[in-house]
């Protein structure tokens, strides 16, 4: 491979990861320089003229990777921007009937005491996408750069300390080779660098095992949300409406929900969860939800309309227990980079901005002393340790983890939880990785398929179909985004171990086993018969095969800055 010179860069911030919290970070950490300015007690990097801050965002328009119809608690933006009710937030409606539900194959049962936090009245619902362009345009009035199209692409750590990260080259042909319109990346270094990724973001990965930020804790644990954008008939439903349920497709044995949220009487927002650690090699999240969306009322409700939009996300549910050490020398996590999620509530988007906000406080505080050390950042962590956002999550700290028993447990452990504060039936339930709950095929029943094969067009759709509706769209020409350490594994023993998972849990069929070469001389399959194909143009950069491959061997890693879903009202 050709060698590539860099232009280097120095920086004083860098933000990778323009969500909620990244921008949360930037906007909060502008703020309080201004005011220290106004003040005239501005000191440190800071106060010099050459100060620098820069958020790089790997989507070619902010919002375009970020995936999430919420019900907006509005705690975060209060905080941040007090005033954000008069400057025209792109909100929904307020929700004024919320309701939970147990489903079975053809009933609906209401039930009758939902958890307090899963209250939602008198909660905007908001799309995430639109949220974040909103708030990368007040970033960018405040005159902070964000630079799209980006990825970070590798972390520079030297003795233990991070210094930044190196962007993502673009114009590099399949093989490797450099095409007339390479690009090298930049090399931009930094004194204090926040991750915001989102869940199981790239870098996040590997520098949190590296730095050891992850010891004595749970490994993360994830669900995939799969969700559409529905245009239905007038009088179905009405605005503000809100309906979330458990049980049917998914079963006692495995963990999953659903939510419908009504942005207005024809327009809505339809999805399921499904957790990655099944046992059951066949878990497909996006067929569970064509099957979710065969129930007789959730068809009826849909019955006539249109599909306008799919989406697929990872969210990061392995809660407190599941949080890694927040800072290091030059480092700090914030958003679902730092795990900073709600499972019970199925809501983020508070935290993140409340993350981003003390992570702005700390490096308010480092910039003024010049010093960068983890005891300098670690302000950020005693800054959660006293907030709400840490009593929040400490208040659902086992919910997920007894699900990992099924149904059934999960909930029993919940109505505990709700009585004892968070604690359960234990203070501390421990978890494993999600793929390694993965069963043998011959260790459980696997006869047949656990979701549909055919799809009618109309109300179920085929992957590739959802796909096309993401807007999902890669350069071709470039190196697979997807690393697979050993493509034997996945001919030889996958397919006999597991019965080749990639192929079902992938919502986007980025992943085929199809027949191998035929030997010219004696016309013949060369062993093994199947060999892997990965799709990469698919990829809705859910991050679903990076955390559910039984063996642990797939990697995804950023395609060339602005590839990817177009995800815009989603």
């Amino acid at each position: 491979m050709p060698l590539i010179t860099r232009e280097q860069m120095d920086l004083d911030v860098l933000v990778v990861g323009a969500g909620p919290a990244g921008l949360a970070f930037a906007i909060h950490l502008t703020d309080l320089i201004e005011a220290a300015r106004k003040r005239g007690d501005l000191t440190g990097a800071a106060a010099s003229p050459d100060f620098m801050m820069m958020v790089i965002e790997k989507s070619a328009e902010l919002g375009d990777h970020i995936l999430s119809g919420a019900v907006l608690d509005p705690k975060g933006l209060d905080e941040l921007l007090p005033d954000w009710r008069g400057m025209n937030p792109p909100l929904g409606p307020v929700v004024n009937d919320d309701s939970m539900h147990l489903l079975t194959k053809s009933s609906r049962f209401k039930v009758p005491y939902a958890p307090p936090a899963m209250h939602n009245n008198g909660f905007p619902l908001v799309a995430l996408s639109q949220l974040v362009k909103w708030l990368g345009k007040i970033a960018e009035d405040k005159g902070i750069q964000i630079m799209t199209s980006t990825a970070g692409a590798s972390a520079i750590i030297d003795d233990g300390k991070f210094q930044g990260v190196i962007t993502d080259d673009k114009g590099i042909g399949k093989n490797g080779e450099h095409k007339g319109s390479f690009e090298p990346g930049y090399e931009l270094r930094s004194k204090i660098t926040v991750l915001g990724e989102g869940p199981r973001g790239s870098l996040t990965k590997a520098v949190v095992p590296q730095l050891k930020l992850d010891e004595g804790r749970n490994p993360q644990s994830y669900v995939t949300g799969v969700k559409e954008l529905w245009e239905i008939s007038k009088g179905r439903i009405k605005a503000g409406t809100v309906m979330h349920s458990l049980g049917y497709p998914h079963g006692l044995g495995a963990f999953g929900g659903s939510w419908i949220y009504a942005f207005s009487d024809e327009l809505v927002s339809i999805g399921l969860v499904t957790a990655l650690n099944a046992k059951d090699p066949r878990n497909d999240p996006h067929g569970y939800f064509q099957l979710f969306k065969q129930h007789p009322d959730v068809a009826t409700l849909l019955k006539g309309g249109k599909m306008t939009k799919y989406g697929a996300k990872t969210i990061s549910e392995g809660g407190y227990w599941a949080m890694p050490q927040l800072y290091s020398d030059g480092l700090m996590l914030v958003g679902e980079s730092g795990g900073f999620l709600n499972a019970m509530r199925l809501k983020g988007i508070h935290l993140g901005i409340k993350s981003g906000m003390m992570a702005a406080e700390a490096a308010f505080d480092a910039l003024a002393k010049g010093d960068y050390s983890a005891a300098s950042l670690k302000g950020y962590d005693d800054r959660f340790r006293k907030s709400w956002a840490h009593k929040e999550l400490w208040g659902v700290r086992n919910f997920h983890q007894p699900y990992e028993k099924g149904l059934i447990w999960g909930m029993l452990n919940t109505g505990v939880q709700v009585v004892t504060g968070g604690r359960g039936f234990s203070n501390r339930i421990n978890s494993k990785e999600d793929h390694l709950h993965m069963a043998h095929k011959v260790d459980i029943d696997t006869e047949g398929e656990l979701t549909p094969a055919k799809f009618d067009g109309e109300l179920t759709f085929d992957k590739l179909s959802d796909v096309f509706a993401s807007g999902t769209k890669h350069e071709e020409n470039q190196p697979t985004h997807l690393h697979v350490a050993d493509t034997d594994i996945c001919a030889t023993r996958c397919v006999v171990e597991y019965g080749n998972p990639c192929t079902r849990f992938c919502p986007a069929q980025v992943y085929e086993m199809v027949p191998n070469e035929v030997n010219a001389a004696n016309g013949e399959a060369t062993a093994p018969r199947l060999r892997l194909q990965i799709n990469a143009s698919n990829c809705v950069h859910c991050k679903t095969c990076d955390i559910a491959d039984p063996y642990g061997i797939i990697t995804w890693v950023p395609p060339e800055g602005g590839g990817g879903p177009r995800y815009a009202g989603l």
